[in-house]
């Protein structure tokens, strides 16, 4: 797999064309309790257009939690979450893609997750061979595409879970620690097709604790800290010049108490 493949072959994964200067989503003021705990508080920040934004921060800072609040699978007690499409229905779902850390896959053939994603986000029927062809082409899965996807390698199975999610063709794209435990040479190429997500014109949403990933692919980066955010800022200021002892504690690979 080659770096090439972040150019899509055909029309069917060609970049989408999405309004400049539209904020996707924006957080104001969030809170979110649970167990008598407040786990954020106060959350304000803004995910820009056709950006790649890393969420870092310590184990328990409220990463993953963001994202499940952006994806709609809880409700803040306080605060509001605004998306650039209008209120949060199904349709406004469907155009949001998530790629947890442990991929989810049914119990089908490599091509056939692809093809119950393709039918499920409503891919006309004579649009869906050449886009599996093209899916399976950018995670170089096509030598494989008939192969149980249950007894893919960890990398593997990242990459399929990566182009189903792209099969959506999401304005916005979550992606929660996608190369966890994932040895260098998978990690190169699931940020790959990273890259691909945002050649294609999503906004890309990167929860990792991998310092060196967040430099190689960030714009900007946002760092939590016991569930408030103390920067959000481009990611070369972030990483030159953080400007919290937190932040500096966290990137020098120390925990500040």
């Amino acid at each position: 797999m080659s770096d090439a493949l972040i150019t899509p072959r055909s029309r069917s994964l060609a970049p989408a064309n999405r309004p400049d200067g539209v904020l996707p989503v924006a957080l104001d003021g969030v809170r979110y309790r649970a167990d008598g705990a407040t786990l954020l508080d106060q959350v304000t920040f803004r995910l820009r257009p056709g950006r790649l934004t890393t969420i870092m921060g310590a184990n328990g800072a409220g990463k993953t939690l963001c994202l499940r609040l952006i994806q709609g699978l809880l409700r803040p007690d306080d605060g509001q979450i605004t998306y650039a499409t209008g209120p949060l229905n199904e349709a406004g779902r469907r155009r949001i893609a998530t790629v947890f850390q442990r991929p989810v896959l049914l119990r089908r053939s490599v091509i056939g997750n692809l093809r119950h994603a393709l039918r499920v986000y409503g891919i006309p029927r004579g649009d869906r061979a050449e886009m599996l062809a093209d899916l399976l082409h950018l995670a170089d899965l096509t030598a494989l595409a008939h192969r149980s996807a249950r007894v893919l390698s960890a990398g593997e199975q990242q990459r399929l879970s990566i182009v189903r999610a792209l099969a959506a063709e999401p304005d916005l794209l979550l992606l929660d620690e996608p190369t966890a435990n994932l040895d260098p040479y998978a990690t190169r190429l699931i940020e790959t097709l990273i890259r691909a997500a945002e050649a294609r014109g999503a906004t890309v949403v990167l929860v990792t604790h991998d310092v060196g990933q967040a430099r190689r692919l960030a714009d900007d980066v946002i760092f939590l800290n016991r569930g408030r955010v103390l920067e959000q800022s481009p990611a070369q200021e972030f990483f030159d010049t953080p400007a919290s002892d937190a932040a500096a504690a966290y990137l020098a690979g120390r925990l500040l108490l």
